[in-house]
């Protein structure tokens, strides 16, 4: 029989069995909304107390970063800011708060003529050093090599500008009357394995003892160091990556050799010629690479870098007189001496004002005024320090496999109205 002809109470079946299967089809896509959200969750409900615009990579181990519209809006980057890369899980530890821990102990060991522990209540009442570093991830920027490398894929986020406060190593043994043994040559650092972490073990040089204001810290911008952030004691080494600030500190060894383990090689490490320390190896794109101890370098120490936080990639702004504006810096090692911005896509450039430094571990603020007419500009920046290291302007010529030390010239597209 037609449909038109059908009995009402069949009509009406029809309706609730429609009505019924319509329910059960949404709450399946509700299950199926609320599934998606748990596997994209915003940055506060990864880590308690951060800002949700960071951008989460990974949920677990706990990897995001932050933008280049909040790096501009802070001179010190805040905690809710900060991104984080974490290679391990710490139960309880994903939050901005403080992990008080005063019986929290550190050991010293490896060769020194007197190994001791000391607690974190012990550290906190050594003589204190503050010191304003730029933090950063060895692999941010890697989306912009190409082919793009295996990893997380880093943009600009990976990076901000803290204030650490601690106990300077050398600080720590000349308190405790300890000396070093002539052989050691490296710092040997591992973080804590509690709740069945997995080891987490770096070396690098002892020269940053010296040179590089090596600490453990207990403070960042003025608080406790926060949980998340490696708290309550952080191995913090200025001027170098990430990876060589090793999180929630156990254990500092002076060591003859650096480390074997998977996060010293063939983790964390680019291609070199052998004897050599400190270029890169330049690879084919998207080749593979044996990394050894020999063959490679561990990235420990910052390569020169610019950002232009001002103007904003894609935006539009108003008036003839534009301020381009933005950071640079390096591994402290030389002062930055000249940065200079082009506003024609690199056929032109001109010298940018230093409007001044937080430190030489910090970053350099600078400004580069313009008086452009009304059109689409394409901004670029590069550095160069007193030992005349600069940036290349086609960054994919340190194309590596993994991905680190991406310091090519940044490029930002904008508007005049």
């Amino acid at each position: 029989m037609p449909r038109n002809h059908e009995h009402p109470l069949s009509e009406a079946m029809d309706r609730r069995l429609f009505l019924k299967r319509t329910a059960v089809a949404g709450a399946a896509l509700g299950l199926m909304g609320r599934g998606l959200a748990q596997q994209q969750p915003t940055a506060d409900q990864v880590v308690q107390g951060k800002n949700p615009k960071l951008v989460v990579l990974s949920s677990r181990p706990v990897v995001m970063e932050s933008t280049l519209e909040l790096l501009g809006s802070e001179r010190i980057t805040s905690k809710a800011n900060l991104f984080v890369r974490n290679n391990i899980d710490l139960p309880g530890l994903n939050t901005t708060e403080p992990n008080v821990q005063p019986g929290w102990e550190v050991e010293i060991t490896g060769l020194v003529d007197k190994p001791f522990k000391i607690t974190v209540d012990e550290l906190s009442k050594l003589p204190q050093t503050e010191v304003t570093t730029v933090l950063q991830c060895s692999g941010n920027g890697r989306s912009f090599f190409n082919p793009r490398p295996s990893g997380n894929p880093w943009t600009y986020g990976g990076v901000g500008q803290v204030t650490w406060r601690g106990v300077l190593l050398k600080t720590l043994l000349e308190a405790k009357g300890v000396k070093l043994d002539p052989k050691a040559r490296f710092i040997t650092m591992n973080a804590s394995t509690q709740g069945g972490a997995q080891p987490y073990e770096k070396s690098y040089p002892i020269s940053v003892m010296e040179h590089n204001s090596a600490m453990l810290a207990l403070g960042m911008n003025g608080e406790p160091l926060p949980a998340v952030h490696g708290g309550p004691v952080r191995l913090v080494a200025a001027g170098t990556f990430g990876t060589a600030n090793v999180k929630w500190i156990t254990k500092v060894e002076f060591t003859e050799k650096e480390s074997s383990g998977n996060e010293q090689v063939p983790r964390y490490r680019v291609p070199v010629l052998p004897g050599w320390n400190t270029p890169i190896l330049p690879t084919q794109p998207g080749s593979r690479y044996n990394y050894t101890l020999d063959n490679s370098r561990s990235n420990w120490g910052a390569n020169i870098n610019s950002f232009i936080l001002s103007p904003l990639p894609g935006s539009s702004v108003r008036g003839r007189l534009v301020e381009i504006r933005g950071v640079a810096w390096n591994d402290g090692l030389a002062p930055i001496e000249s940065i200079e911005v082009s506003v024609d896509s690199g056929t032109t450039w001109r010298k940018a004002v230093i409007e001044g430094d937080h430190g030489k571990f910090g970053w350099y603020r600078w400004v580069a005024p313009r008086l452009l007419s009304p059109g689409e500009y394409e901004a670029m920046v590069r550095a160069t320090d007193a030992l005349g290291r600069t940036q290349p302007l086609n960054g994919n010529i340190w194309w590596n496999e993994r991905g680190y030390e991406w310091n090519g010239v940044m490029r930002v597209k904008f508007t005049v109205t």
